[in-house]
């Protein structure tokens, strides 16, 4: 008898226990589909802001249909723009991201703001960072196919403003300083000593930390190392649990302050792609090059070598031939 009481016990409890565990997964599948229905509208919402087409009649041609995000190898331009407003504003960030879902690769290279190169819009050979001045993101990626003959399919602009807004809604960043130095925060111009090691850093302090250059021994490309780390760490902590609250604030911030031509259509397959390639190593890659001085301005000029390199690998991921180079519309 003490036996069937005591089997009729555990027979309960596991019921009980089922019971639980059913209930808890309809919780957090019910609050996962809340949230990602708000994330939606939201995004939607935004989107109205966010959205700027491409005036492809001013770019070259490479593609005769659209890429399908969760199958056909795709790239995306990342600009920070000082002043992105009526297009008159410069290029100090330009990072060319390019993904094969396929093969689950994906390939960083940031592109020296100083890189001197053949601006198509205006007609003259200056900084690649002067191009959004002369046509806006057009004119920026028309001067980046003088440089890499890939198709730029994607684009997303922010102002600092935007990326300040973006850190502060987070809650700040951590980040590990290289090493010891000083930089200027804007608004209030004072100075700021950033310490080697960890560090948690506000939108002002983490601004101060990407722009910095001079102080740095490798340059521009310390500086882009140091912009990598910290929008890894933004996307990484923008899309952790932690911050599904805080989903409405940050994209109002991207809709005051970012644009890009990814199509709220689009937004759910870049985000069952993330989920899919979050862990993927990137590969990073860098344009060699040397210093140079042209009527006493600073440029830095690209190895055509590395070019030729890094040209080859950003084509082969894209699954792209020579069929396939860009012609003018």
């Amino acid at each position: 008898m003490a036996v069937s009481r005591s089997m009729r016990k555990k027979k309960k409890r596991i019921r009980w226990g089922r019971w639980i565990t059913t209930f808890l997964v309809i919780i957090i599948i019910g609050f996962i589909s809340y949230f990602s229905y708000d994330v939606i509208n939201s995004a939607k919402n935004a989107s109205s802001k966010i959205y700027q087409k491409l005036d492809t009649s001013k770019m070259k041609k490479y593609r005769d249909q659209e890429v399908t995000i969760t199958k056909d190898p795709f790239t995306i331009l990342l600009a920070g723009i000082e002043n992105q407003d009526g297009g008159k504003g410069r290029s100090d960030v330009l990072l060319l991201i390019t993904v094969n879902p396929e093969t689950k690769q994906v390939y960083e290279l940031s592109i020296p703001r100083d890189t001197r190169t053949y601006i198509p819009a205006a007609d003259e050979r200056s900084k690649i960072n002067s191009a959004y001045s002369h046509g806006g993101i057009e004119a920026t990626i028309g001067a980046v196919n003088e440089l890499f003959d890939v198709p730029i399919d994607y684009y997303i602009t922010t102002n600092f403003e935007g990326f300040e807004d973006i850190v502060n809604t987070l809650g700040g960043v951590k980040v590990d300083v290289p090493f010891t130095f000083k930089a200027q925060l804007t608004k209030s111009l004072k100075w700021k000593t950033f310490h080697q090691g960890s560090m948690d850093l506000n939108g002002n302090q983490a601004l101060a930390y990407v722009r910095m250059r001079k102080s740095d021994p490798h340059g521009d490309f310390g500086r882009n190392e140091r912009q990598k780390q910290v929008i890894k760490t933004i996307i990484d902590k923008g899309t952790s649990f932690s911050s599904i609250t805080k989903i409405d604030n940050i994209l109002g911030d991207l809709g005051d302050n970012v644009k890009t031509n990814i199509p709220p259509s689009k937004l759910a397959s870049f985000i069952k792609l993330y989920s899919k390639l979050k862990s993927t190593q990137i590969n990073n890659l860098k344009l060699e090059g040397k210093d140079e001085y042209i009527n006493n301005i600073y440029y830095f000029g690209p190895d055509q070598s590395s070019l030729d390199e890094n040209n080859q690998t950003l084509r082969a991921a894209l699954k792209l031939d020579s069929s396939t180079a860009g012609s003018n519309n």
